[in-house]
């Protein structure tokens, strides 16, 4: 059964808005990532920082805002009073709710002892760790510049400064056994997180991984994967609210909350995307066409996507069940139920309805009864 308040919770977001802010600086580029991220480019974050504050100062008045986040790439990569300036510009712009959630994504190698301080006092109330294991050969086969003792120190600052705190976990990578994964688990429910957010390690067009793989190198196993999945589980002692996210009560992620149930956001930064009066836009990927449009006084837009009425019932739905609490069936709920597709999702048990909401029962198979919403054929609704 699904408490009505998760349920509340969920749909209610979608009433919420929010802000994003791409931040694609890293120290180096990890061989599984395939996101807009720059390295060795450093010496120009204070002019990104100038373009994106200039970006926030031509978006139209619109707020106030529930939640800010800073992705990437590696926010942590900018210096406290650079983020803290992206965040006033952000709160003299559109207003922020009392409460609201400003969160960063940070890398264990840039903490330092006291920045959760000073992070907080920049206005964030939340720092989500990529940390991905506690393993050293995990890590080191996963390319990550830091180790666990980094990891564990940085969190431990982090929570000592109040900030609610996530730990960014990935399992399945090649090498990594059952038994190594659940030590990495293990470790991370020791530090007693507020979020736990856990990703099977996918081999992604493009990247280091992939040409890897392609040469030969051993590719991730699925099979494995899915035992690990269902490890974790049984042993976070958190509650889970998506696939892939796991937290105590008053600590889900209200940005991502808030983009699963369709509402709407703005965004700035390269390659950042937007939600707003219904229209999806997205940025110039490159971060020089980026700041070269931002300093002209042009748009940085490169395209944007109107979705119809049957397009957004259609992503209404395939956002929603990727959620613990599902989603109202609606049109197209209605619709995969009655198609081949989830007749067969529904007698295999992929696929329920629990107090009155469509829900995927095994959330390992949540990709799945995706593909079928996606398949669906336009209904009269």
């Amino acid at each position: 059964m699904i408490r009505p308040d998760a349920a509340q919770l969920a749909d209610a977001a979608g009433a919420e808005r929010a802000a994003y802010v791409h931040v694609p600086f890293c120290r180096r580029v990890c061989p599984y990532c395939d996101f807009a991220v720059v390295a060795g480019v450093d010496h120009l974050t204070e002019r990104y920082v100038d373009a994106v504050v200039a970006e926030i100062e031509r978006e139209p008045t619109w707020g106030p805002l529930h939640a800010v986040a800073f992705g990437g790439g590696t926010p942590s990569r900018l210096s406290p009073s650079q983020l803290e300036r992206i965040v006033s510009v952000l709160r003299d712009r559109f207003g922020l709710v009392d409460g609201a959630e400003v969160s960063l994504e940070a890398n264990p190698e840039d903490w330092h002892e006291g920045l959760g301080d000073r992070l907080a006092a920049a206005g964030f109330t939340r720092a989500s760790l990529g940390v991905q294991s506690f393993d050293e050969d995990v890590l080191a086969a996963l390319g990550r510049l830091h180790g666990s003792g980094e990891a564990i120190a940085a969190f431990g600052d982090a929570k000592a400064a109040g900030l609610s705190t996530n730990l960014d976990l990935i399992f399945g990578t090649p090498g990594e056994t059952l038994e190594r994964w659940l030590a990495t688990v293990e470790v991370a429910v020791a530090l007693n997180p507020d979020h736990l957010s856990v990703y099977a390690l996918t081999v992604e067009r493009g990247t280091e991984l992939s040409r890897a793989v392609a040469s030969g190198a051993p590719a991730p196993d699925p099979d494995l994967q899915a035992a690990m999945y269902e490890a974790v589980l049984d042993r976070v002692g958190l509650v889970r609210y998506e696939v892939s996210n796991f937290a105590r009560p008053g600590h889900a992620c209200r940005y991502n909350l808030i983009t699963w149930a369709q509402g709407e956001y703005v965004a700035f930064g390269a390659a950042a995307h937007r939600h707003r009066d219904r229209v999806r836009r997205r940025n110039v990927r490159r971060i020089d066409r980026y700041l070269e449009r931002v300093e002209a006084g042009a748009s940085p837009v490169q395209g944007e996507e109107r979705l119809d009425a049957w397009g957004r019932e259609v992503e209404r739905v395939f956002l929603g069940l990727r959620r613990a609490a599902g989603v109202t069936a609606g049109c197209a709920g209605t619709a995969l139920l009655e198609s081949p597709a989830g007749r067969r999702l529904l007698d295999a048990g992929v696929i329920g309805r629990r107090s009155g909401r469509l829900v995927v029962t095994n959330p390992l198979l949540t990709d799945e009864a995706s593909r079928a919403v996606l398949a669906l054929e336009e209904v009269d609704c």
